[in-house]
């Protein structure tokens, strides 16, 4: 494997869509050896910068081709699925996995919100729950992080940008104690899923922390309405 190639084409296709803090929970957990520095001139976004170096450093890291190989898939799938078709591209050996088709059965039935769709469907047809409900939460996160044009990121800005007095996104005028409240549901809902499911999922091995199906199904519908939520609220 090239690994400057990939570390420099990895990070040019997500300097735009995620965040430091992001690139850093992705790669703590599984990358048991410190992040190195590896200064390239080229390379002008910090966050391309990181990734760039976390790769380099796996480079140097002590263990199989194979190893190596398997988590940099890992690394890659935790940021965006979607490098997964990079890394093919660029040589690393992504084995397609069966999608069983019962599994997408039931997903098909709760008839989630599109982007729930679009980014868990599959993963959940192949079983990976935990990473399923871990891409819900990040989506959710980075949608509101763009809507409110904030800076902020997990717990923080969920409790700012649904906040029923000073936050930038209302789903009602909160013109009554109803719509306050439910406004403040929105918000505590939102804060408890970045506490409960992205946080853990950020920092922890799949294998310490299973999710099964039941609660998969159910965390992705909590989403699923959140986002709808999402979909209704104006920029106030």
């Amino acid at each position: 494997m090239n690994f400057e190639l990939i570390a420099t084409q990895m990070g040019n296709y997500v300097k735009y869509t995620t965040s430091i803090n992001e690139i850093n929970r992705a790669a703590k957990p599984i990358f048991k050896f410190p992040r190195q520095e590896f200064p390239n001139e080229s390379i002008t976004s910090v966050r391309a910068q990181l990734i760039y170096d976390w790769i380099l450093s796996l480079e140097d890291y002590d263990c199989s081709p194979e190893e190596k190989e398997k988590l940099l898939i890992t690394f890659a799938t935790l940021l965006d699925r979607d490098l997964l078709e990079l890394l093919r591209d660029l040589g690393v050996n992504i084995v397609d996995e069966e999608i069983h088709e019962e599994e997408l059965k039931r997903f098909d039935a709760c008839q989630f919100h599109p982007e729930i769709i679009t980014h868990c469907r599959e993963l959940y047809g192949q079983g990976h729950y935990f990473h399923a409900i871990f891409e819900a939460a990040k989506v959710y996160n980075s949608l509101v992080k763009s809507k409110a044009i904030s800076t902020d990121d997990g717990q923080s800005l969920m409790m700012k940008a649904w906040d029923p007095k000073n936050g930038l996104l209302k789903i009602t005028l909160s013109s009554s104690e109803t719509d306050t409240n439910f406004q403040d549901g929105v918000k505590f809902l939102s804060a408890g899923l970045m506490a409960a499911v992205r946080n853990p999922t950020a920092h922890e091995p799949a294998l310490n922390w299973p999710i099964d199906e039941q609660d998969a199904s159910d965390i992705l519908s909590l989403v699923s309405f959140l986002l709808r939520q999402y979909d209704k609220a104006t920029v106030q």
